[in-house]
Parts: C-alpha cells; sequence; structure tokens
C-alpha cells in the first residue's frame, strides 16, 4: 500500500505534534457540530433527531483496533448519543456537561489517563478550553473560527461528513498504524 495516503493526513504537522499524536491513547469527541452537522432537529411530539456519518463510526472502531480508547463529552443529553456511543463501543460517555473541561479531568480521574494521553475534537467555545488542554486539540472545518485559532489542527472535512473519521485517521497515521488497519480491508 502506498504511504501516499497516510502521509498527506500528517502533511502540515510539526514534529513536535507527531510526536504527540504518538502518545494519544485516548480520543475524545463533542458530538453536535463534529460527529453531527450540529443542526439540531425535532419531530412534531419533541423527539430529538440526529443524524451520525458512518465514516465518523468506523474511524472510531479502527482506533478500538488500534488500542485507543474513546470518548464522549457533549453538552446535550440524548438516547440517540448514547445508542450510537453502544454500537460503535464507545469506552467512556458523559452527557449533559456545558463544562467540557471540568468533564475531561474528571474523565482523567476515573481513568488514569492523563493531558498527554488525549486528543479531543469540538467545534465550538464550551470546547476551546478542553481543546487547550489536551496534547492533541483539533476541531472541524466550519467550526467557530476563534475555537480554530486555538486548535492544534484542523480538519479538511465538516462535521457530520467524515471530520471524525479524518481525526481518528490522523491520529492513527501519526503513530504509524494506520496503514496495517488498512491493510485487513485488502
Amino acid at each position: 500500500m502506498p504511504a501516499i495516503f497516510t502521509d498527506k493526513l500528517t502533511q502540515g504537522l510539526s514534529e513536535a505534534l507527531i510526536e504527540q499524536l504518538k502518545q494519544i491513547r485516548l480520543a475524545v469527541f463533542d458530538v453536535d457540530g463534529v460527529l453531527t452537522d450540529g443542526k439540531l432537529n425535532f419531530l412534531a411530539d419533541g423527539t430529538e433527531v440526529k443524524n451520525f456519518n458512518t465514516l465518523d463510526g468506523l474511524g472510531i472502531k479502527l482506533l478500538s483496533q488500534a488500542g485507543i480508547k474513546s470518548a464522549i463529552i457533549t453538552g446535550r443529553r440524548s438516547p440517540q448519543v448514547e445508542r450510537r456511543a453502544e454500537a460503535l463501543g464507545i469506552d467512556y460517555l458523559y452527557q449533559g456537561r456545558e463544562d467540557k473541561l471540568t468533564a475531561l479531568q474528571e474523565l482523567w480521574q476515573d481513568t488514569g489517563f492523563s493531558a498527554a494521553q488525549t486528543a479531543y475534537i469540538g467545534d465550538d467555545l464550551p470546547d476551546l478550553a478542553a481543546i487547550r488542554a489536551v496534547a492533541f486539540g483539533a476541531t472541524v472545518n466550519g467550526g467557530h473560527q476563534f475555537v480554530a485559532a486555538h486548535a492544534d489542527w484542523c480538519t479538511s472535512r465538516t462535521a457530520g461528513k467524515g471530520a471524525g473519521r479524518e481525526f481518528c485517521e490522523t491520529i492513527l497515521a501519526g503513530q504509524g498504524k494506520l496503514e496495517a488497519l488498512y491493510r485487513e480491508y485488502l
């Protein structure tokens, strides 16, 4: 398999950032505006509807295959998020948490992971402190510009359209694990 594809994912990252990617053992995702397109859709009875992208789901499964744990920290509560997290084998789920940094610190306390072992992807101001607190803080193309100015990296894909997958694959490419995972599909 040509390394051109996996090299493209880490192109433009500094050597220091690639070294940080090698230490990642926990990947944390916001939901609305990262794993979904950020739109809030409600049925007439008030039921919330969320649309998830299967590209992101496989990315999270690839992380798991590589031994990297996953977590969701989201400001809203949703049974759809709970079902999606369960279906993907997401290890830790924190819902209804507007203070993302506090939730992240609780996650570290509960699991023994550290900031140096954590990557976080979010799209808006409630995610900013968490993005700044981790070894690899990322945002999505189209996320808030102030967040992008403080993130280590920004996806080329937009929210709900594979941005989460790109985040996962960039971590795996930085660790040199992505090509071996792809080979399993050949």
